[in-house]
């Protein structure tokens, strides 16, 4: 199963892949999902037709609001500010960023195919990230997912995070 952000690739990155393996697949299924050289289990005519023939068993993604927020030495609000604007430029559906000169809270949007997955990618974001943006070398110290029905839920009934309105990068 191939999964990656839609969008343009970010920079320096390269392609970006998140490969989920069930208990139900091995590696020869893996290797067969690019697979379409000779010498692939999966390679071939017979591979392809193998693949397409094989039911989806696997949940479709699901969007997932995450709220990321990062800890650590101070470091001067410009120097937070720019390497947040960076991330927000590099993570295209970032929605909020607010910040002070020790922490800092993301918000944003993710897709995945379930909660452990899009788990997974926020916490490796601020890693990511930390070099091409430029972001301070601060730890992950707090993660909220859940997942799109949830937030609305929560927003109608008013227990919700605040909007994340302005959108953008905004000291706290």
């Amino acid at each position: 199963m191939r999964r990656g952000r839609p969008g343009p690739v970010t920079r320096g990155t390269g392609e970006r892949t998140l490969v989920s393996v069930g208990n139900d697949m091995s590696i020869s299924d893996i290797n067969g999902i690019a697979g379409d050289g000779p010498g692939d289990p999966a390679g071939g005519p017979e591979g392809r037709q193998d693949r397409q023939a094989r039911p989806q068993e696997h949940a479709a993604s699901r969007l997932w609001h995450i709220t990321l927020s990062v800890s650590g030495p101070e470091t001067p609000l410009s120097e937070v500010r720019r390497g947040l604007e960076q991330l927000a430029h590099d993570h295209p559906f970032l929605l909020t960023s607010r910040y002070a000169t020790d922490h800092a809270e993301i918000r944003y949007w993710e897709e995945a195919r379930d909660l452990h997955d899009a788990a997974a990618i926020a916490l490796r974001l601020w890693g990511e990230h930390r070099s091409t943006a430029g972001l301070p070398p601060w730890e992950t110290v707090g993660l909220e997912v859940i997942d799109r029905a949830t937030y609305h839920q929560r927003v109608a009934e008013g227990y919700g995070p605040p909007p994340a309105v302005p959108v953008g990068v905004h000291p706290f």
